[in-house]
């Protein structure tokens, strides 16, 4: 079952929840987003859900972001339109795999018991934190959503940079939308099946494109690449699991003697990071700074357009070509 209760598995609201109880009493006099006249309301997490839901509701649902498009999942402030959103809302979809830590209690706040929460990672096979392969249709307990201290949690929750699993959140979003509004259930999938199709035909490109590079290493500043690497048999390093970490001594000697076993000729960095201690280890090791984009935030622009997965991954791709190249 792909879709569960909101209330299923959410921590109750203790001390640390003081501040969502204000804001739970400032969201019942906040004016609610601009209606766009459809009635039936979808809350997402973050950018690239926001992407997949967007690709599969079209003109069904009006389709609302709890993170604002330039803004990561990692450093969430909790204000009193997310709550309004959530209660106006029928349906709410995550990445799940502990990426969206701020969700426990803002549920428990918002109080919407007719609300379905999509988990789009259910049944997909993931990573552990330190790049083994870990579960296959895992379930998804309480604690999932818990960081441990200098990361994610168990597990990499980084599936969508995989076109491939991207495509199963894709499956997984359709069958919870069509679950809650059966009533659309031909337009969500049709525009499922073509966005699959599409994601099917981008990985066959991709793999193409980065076959003669089989085997070679990239290093980006935090964790995101796993599953990407995996899928085209490449080898991602890291300096931290999450971006607002700052890296440890230990962190850069690891990297400064990875990029130096690989000759590495350039690092990637994300655009929406301006890691100054990222930069340094590039100068002292005498190589450059290419861009590997997450997908983790970008423009309002961005967020409403149906080519931005595809045109940035793309853009990903043609970047750590460069990269192998020198």
């Amino acid at each position: 079952m792909s879709v569960v209760p909101a209330g299923a598995g959410v921590a109750r609201v203790g001390a640390a929840g003081a501040l969502l109880a204000l804001l739970a009493a400032l969201a019942g006099c906040a004016a609610p987003r601009p209606p766009s006249g459809k009635g039936f309301h979808v809350v997402t997490t973050f950018f690239p859900i926001t992407l997949f839901t967007r690709a599969v509701a079209a003109d069904c649902a009006t389709v609302t972001a709890l993170v604002p498009p330039e803004q990561g999942p990692h450093d969430v402030q909790a204000r009193p339109a997310d709550l309004a959103a959530l209660r106006q809302a029928r349906v709410l979809v995550k990445n799940g795999l502990g990426m969206e830590a701020f969700l426990p209690r803002l549920l428990e706040a918002a109080g919407n018991s007719r609300l379905r929460v999509i988990d789009s990672s259910r049944g997909i096979a993931t990573l552990a934190a330190n790049g083994q392969a870990s579960h296959t249709g895992h379930d998804h307990d309480h604690d999932h959503e818990h960081h441990h201290a200098r990361g994610h949690g168990a597990r990499n929750p980084h599936i969508w940079l995989d076109p491939l699993r991207a495509a199963e959140q894709v499956a997984t979003i359709r069958d919870g939308l069509i679950e809650a509004d059966p009533g659309c259930a031909a337009t969500y999938r049709r525009n499922a099946a073509t966005t699959i199709a599409r994601l099917q035909a981008l990985n066959h490109e991709i793999a193409s494109q980065l076959k003669p590079y089989r085997g070679k290493t990239f290093v980006a500043f935090h964790d995101v690449a796993p599953y990407f690497a995996e899928r085209y048999g490449l080898r991602a390093v890291f300096v931290v699991d999450v971006p607002e970490i700052s890296p440890s001594p230990a962190d850069l000697q690891r990297v400064i003697k990875e990029v130096r076993s690989s000759q590495l000729k350039a690092l990637v960095s994300e655009p929406q990071q301006g890691q100054r201690s990222f930069n340094a280890l590039a100068r002292d090791l005498g190589v450059k700074i290419s861009v590997f984009d997450p997908l983790e935030t970008g423009t309002v622009q961005d967020s409403q357009d149906p080519q931005t997965y595809w045109r940035t991954m793309r853009r990903n791709v043609a970047e750590l070509i460069g990269v192998f190249k020198g």
